[in-house]
């Protein structure tokens, strides 16, 4: 079984701003492989069904997720559900976030690493008390207009700009590929095909 969780912020207020590209990207995986009817538990909506990739196709059992806590508790949830499973981090979790790092448009999966200034992984590092559990970053960078930085908050809590759209969406469509193949192929071949294509 695996653990697939979108970070974000509830509420509709932070409906479709940049920090919430995490939730979109559950979203738009959900929406693919037919899960809907989202239930509360371990703090967060979780959707439990099986995705079916490859070719020929293969069912694979997952719990998608999306924290009904603020980001910066985004551990609480993730903490819970991977103790109720039984689940090994460096395996079976995939984490969606968004990376100011990155430009809009780009995904970068990697294995482990620093929580990067993002206060989501600070606190999922926190819960699991490890690094070394697999992220997926969906750029929404950089916060740079006219040469004229905003502050990191403003930035992160504004909406895409409609040029960025286009690309987030191209992004979003490259994360559920992403996502398909790390259940497929594993973490390290799904590196390899993904990260050199930004």
């Amino acid at each position: 079984m695996k653990l697939i969780v979108g970070l974000g912020n509830p509420g509709p207020e932070y409906a479709k701003t940049r920090h919430n590209a995490g939730f979109m990207l559950v979203d738009k995986l959900a929406a693919r492989h037919g899960l809907s009817g989202a239930k509360h538990k371990f703090h967060a909506g979780v959707l439990d069904g099986e995705l079916h990739v490859g070719s020929p196709m293969q069912p694979f059992r997952c719990v998608l997720m999306q924290p009904t806590t603020y980001m910066n508790r985004s551990g609480l949830a993730v903490g819970e559900a991977v103790a109720f499973y039984k689940l090994d981090p460096s395996t079976d979790l995939l984490i969606l976030v968004d990376d100011v790092a990155l430009d809009v448009g780009t995904i970068r999966l990697r294995g482990s690493g620093s929580a990067g200034g993002q206060n989501g992984l600070a606190d999922i590092e926190r819960a699991l008390g490890t690094n070394k559990y697999p992220r997926l970053r969906i750029g929404i960078g950089p916060n740079d207009f006219n040469g004229r930085k905003a502050p990191q908050k403003d930035f992160v809590l504004g909406r895409f700009t409609p040029d960025q759209e286009a690309e987030l969406e191209h992004a979003l469509d490259k994360g559920v590929k992403c996502v398909e193949s790390w259940l497929m192929d594993g973490l390290e071949k799904t590196m390899s095909l993904f990260n050199a294509k930004n």
